[in-house]
C-alpha cells in the first residue's frame, strides 16, 4: 500500500488525479481502504456524546468522505466509462455491489440519522445561512430516502435490494459495451458505401484495421438512429446497419425484468406507489402524474408532425420510383433529400469547415470567453488517463479557476454517448478547485487526416461543456452540494442552454473554418444551416419522447407487475415495448424510441424513471434562451448574471430558486412548444 497514489492527495496542480502512477492493482486495496476510513469516521460522529451540532453531525459526515474512497471513486468510475479492459470490469463487478453495502451502513445508521433529524426538527433555531441549510436537508433526505426510518427487517430488505442492484447494473452496462462492439458492421465490397464522403470511408477503413479485418467496418453509435443512415444509398445495407443496431442487448433482458422488479419492491418498501412516484418526489417535478401528462401531451403532437414529415418522405421515394413503404432504416436517408430541397441545406458540404479542434478552441472555448471571460490554455505537461485525453488549464480574468479534460474519440474500450464528470470536485470547505473531463464518440479519422465532425457533433461539443461549465464555474461551500449536483430533471438544463452558441454569428464566424485554406463558411451555408435546423423535429421529438415514456412505463409498474422472463426474456421486452408505446399513441413503426430498453444506459447510471429530464430541462432551457435574446445575447453582464445567480450555485439552494434568481419569475412553457413546432 505504500506506493498507492490514492492513499493521499495529489501534488500535481489543482489535484489532477496522477494518472502516470495509477495502476489496476491500486483501485480495490484503495477501495477497502477508503471505505473502512469513512466508517471510523462515521461511527465517531455517530457515537459522539455530545449534544448534536451541524459542525460535530452534518459538517463532519460531509468531511467523512473526502479522503481515499473519494480519491479513488471518482478516478476509477470515470476509467471504467472512458477506458475500460477485462481487469477492470471484472473490479467494477467486485466493488459495485460493495460500495452499495458501504452506503447503505451509512444511510441506515439509526444513531447517525437520530443526530441528523435532531438538527433537523431544530433547524430554525440554528442560524443556518442558506448553504448551511441545503446542506442539512439534502442529508435528511437521503438519509429518508434510504431507509433511515424502516424497521429492522425493511433495512435488510433494502440493503439486500441495492446490493443486487449495483451488480445488475455493472452486467447491464458491461452487456451494452460488448454489444457496441459486437454488433459494428464488417462491408467487404467497397461499392455497398456509395454515399459516403471520403473520410467516413477512411475511418472505416481504419477500424476494419484496428480490428484486424479487411475492407471496412461500421462501428455503432450509441442511439438507435445511425448516423450513416443519412449517407448510404444502399438500401440493403442500410437495413442491415439498422436491424444491427436496434438488435443489441438481447443479453440484457433478463437483467432489464430483474432490476425493474428490484426498484418497483423498494419503492414500496420505502412507501411510494412505484418507483416514478420516488424518483419523481426528490425532483423538481415533485410528482410522477404531472410527468406522465406533460409526456402524453408533448408525444401527442409530436406524432402529429412526425406523420406529416413521413408523408412527406414517402412522396419523394414515390417521385423516384420506389416501389416500397417507408421503413425505420430509409427515414434519415430521406429526410436528408427533404432537407436539401427545402433549405438547400447539405450537412456534408459544412463538415470541411467544423475541424475538431478549431470549433472546440475557437467555437466552444470562445464562446465561454465572450460569455464569462474565461480563457484556456493547453498544458501538454499533465497527462490524462489516457494518450487521447487532453487537459486545459482555465483561467478566470487570468486568475487559476481550474481543469478541463477534453477525450473526445471513440474506442472499443470506452462506452457510448456523451457525458461530463467531475475528477476534482470543487469546494470551499476543502479548497479545492474543479476539474472536469467532457467524453465524446466522434470517429477517429484515419491517420493523417483532419478530424472533420458533424453538426450533431457540433451540438454536442456545446452541449457538453454546458456541463463542464457548471463545474468550473461553481462557487459551493460543500462538495455534495456544489458544481452539478443537482436533481436529474434540473441537471441538463445549463448543458441545453450553452447548445444556443453553437450559431450565434460571432461563434460560428470565429470556428467554421475551412480545415485547409482557413477560409470562412459562406455566409449563405450558416444561413441554410440556422434555417434547416428545425427540420425533422417530429422525429426528433417522437424518438426522444418514446425512450422517455418507455422509461416511465417500466418504472410505474408495481413489483407484482412487471413480467417474468420465461424462456425468452428479450421477447417479453420486446412484448411490453409495443404495448407501452402502442398505450401512449407513440408506437410508429418507422421511429425507433432513442434507446431500446435493453441498450437504454440512462436506466442504469443514475436516471431511471429520470429520462423525461431532459425535456422538463428543456423547459427552463428555452426560457433562459429568450431571457438572452431579450437582453442583448453574448454578452459579459448576461454571462455574469447567469453565472452570479445560477451556474455558480451549483445544488447549494433550491434549484428552481436559483433559477427564479436568474430569470425573475417561474418558468413558462411557450418558449420551448414554439421551439419544438408543438403549439
Amino acid at each position: 500500500m505504500t506506493d498507492n497514489p490514492f492513499l493521499s492527495p495529489s501534488d500535481l496542480p489543482y489535484q489532477l488525479p496522477p494518472f502516470a502512477a495509477i495502476r489496476a492493482e491500486h483501485y480495490l486495496p484503495a477501495f477497502e481502504a477508503g471505505m473502512a476510513e469513512q466508517l471510523e469516521r462515521v461511527a465517531a460522529i455517530a457515537a459522539d456524546p455530545a449534544e448534536p451540532t451541524f459542525d460535530n453531525t452534518v459538517v463532519a459526515l460531509e468531511r467523512s468522505g473526502l479522503g481515499v474512497l473519494k480519491r479513488v471513486s471518482i478516478v476509477f468510475f470515470n476509467k471504467n466509462s472512458s477506458d475500460t479492459d477485462d481487469e477492470i470490469n471484472a473490479i467494477e463487478t467486485e466493488i459495485s455491489p460493495k460500495l452499495a453495502a458501504h452506503a447503505d451502513k451509512i444511510l441506515l445508521n439509526a444513531e447517525l440519522y437520530a443526530r441528523i433529524d435532531a438538527l433537523w426538527q431544530r433547524r430554525d433555531e440554528l442560524g443556518l445561512d442558506e448553504q448551511d441549510q441545503r446542506l442539512l436537508e439534502r442529508y435528511r433526505t437521503e438519509f429518508v430516502r434510504g431507509g433511515a426510518a424502516l424497521d429492522r427487517e425493511g433495512k435488510d430488505r433494502l440493503a439486500a435490494i441495492n446490493t443486487e442492484l449495483a451488480e445488475l447494473a455493472s452486467t447491464f452496462n458491461q452487456v451494452i459495451l460488448a454489444d457496441i462492439n459486437d454488433a459494428a458492421v464488417h462491408v467487404t465490397d467497397a461499392a455497398e458505401l456509395d454515399g459516403l464522403g471520403e473520410d467516413q470511408i477512411g475511418a472505416a477503413a481504419s477500424a476494419a484495421k484496428d480490428r484486424g479485418l479487411d475492407g471496412f467496418l461500421i462501428t455503432q453509435s450509441n442511439f438507435s438512429r445511425h448516423p450513416l443512415l443519412e449517407d448510404l444509398t444502399d438500401r440493403d445495407l442500410r437495413e442491415r446497419l439498422y436491424k444491427a443496431t436496434i438488435g443489441r442487448g438481447r443479453g440484457n433482458a433478463a437483467t432489464l425484468l430483474r432490476m425493474i422488479r428490484l426498484r418497483a419492491e423498494k419503492a414500496r418498501l420505502l412507501g411510494f406507489e412505484h418507483f416514478a412516484a420516488y424518483i419523481a418526489a426528490d425532483g423538481t417535478a415533485g410528482n410522477a402524474e404531472i410527468i406522465a401528462e406533460r409526456l402524453s401531451g408533448l408525444a401527442e403532437a409530436s406524432v402529429r408532425n412526425a406523420r406529416r414529415e413521413a408523408a412527406e418522405l414517402q412522396e419523394v421515394i414515390d417521385a423516384q420510383g420506389g416501389d416500397f413503404a417507408l421503413a425505420a432504416w430509409d427515414w434519415s436517408f430521406y429526410a436528408k433529400q427533404v432537407r436539401q430541397a427545402k433549405y438547400g441545406f447539405d450537412a456534408e458540404a459544412f463538415k470541411p469547415y467544423l475541424e475538431l479542434d478549431r470549433v472546440l478552441v475557437d467555437g466552444v472555448f470562445h464562446a465561454a470567453e465572450l460569455e464569462f471571460g474565461l480563457t484556456f490554455a493547453l498544458r501538454e505537461d499533465l497527462q490524462g488517463y489516457h494518450p487521447e485525453a487532453r487537459v486545459w488549464e482555465v483561467l478566470d480574468g487570468g486568475e487559476p479557476l481550474g481543469l478541463f479534460v477534453g477525450d473526445f474519440f471513440t474506442r472499443d474500450s470506452k462506452k457510448g454517448g456523451a457525458w461530463m464528470n467531475p475528477l476534482v470536485v470543487q469546494s470551499d470547505l476543502t479548497g479545492d478547485k474543479p476539474v472536469v473531463v467532457n467524453n465524446l464518440n466522434i470517429v477517429k479519422p484515419s491517420e493523417g487526416q483532419p478530424a472533420l465532425i458533424s453538426v450533431d457533433n457540433v451540438t454536442t461539443l456545446f452541449h457538453e461543456f454546458g456541463h463542464a461549465l457548471h463545474g468550473l464555474l461553481s462557487a459551493c461551500r460543500y462538495p455534495k452540494t456544489s458544481m452539478t449536483s443537482t436533481p436529474r430533471d434540473f441537471v441538463e438544463y445549463p448543458s441545453q442552454v450553452n447548445e444556443m452558441w453553437e450559431d450565434w454569428p460571432e461563434v460560428v464566424a470565429n470556428y467554421a473554418r475551412h480545415h485547409a485554406t482557413g477560409e470562412a463558411a459562406p455566409a449563405e451555408l450558416i444561413a441554410q444551416w440556422k434555417a434547416a435546423s428545425g427540420f425533422g423535429e417530429g422525429f426528433a421529438s417522437t424518438e426522444y419522447l418514446a425512450a422517455a415514456i418507455l422509461d416511465q412505463a417500466w418504472h410505474r409498474l408495481a413489483p407484482e407487475e412487471v413480467p417474468e422472463g420465461g424462456d425468452d426474456p428479450y421477447a417479453v421486452v420486446e412484448a411490453f415495448e409495443r404495448r407501452a408505446l402502442e398505450s401512449a399513441g407513440i408506437h410508429l413503426p418507422e421511429i425507433a424510441p432513442r434507446y431500446r430498453s435493453t441498450y437504454f444506459a440512462h436506466i442504469s447510471i443514475g436516471y431511471a424513471a429520470g429520462y423525461y429530464s431532459y425535456i422538463w430541462s428543456e423547459i427552463l432551457d428555452a426560457d433562459t434562451v429568450e431571457w438572452f435574446k431579450e437582453h442583448g445575447g453574448l454578452t459579459r453582464a448576461n454571462g455574469d448574471h447567469f453565472r452570479a445567480t445560477l451556474l455558480s450555485r451549483g445544488g447549494s439552494i433550491d434549484p428552481m430558486e436559483s433559477f427564479r434568481r436568474f430569470r425573475g419569475r417561474d418558468a413558462e412553457i411557450e418558449p420551448l412548444l414554439e421551439r419544438r413546432g408543438l403549439k
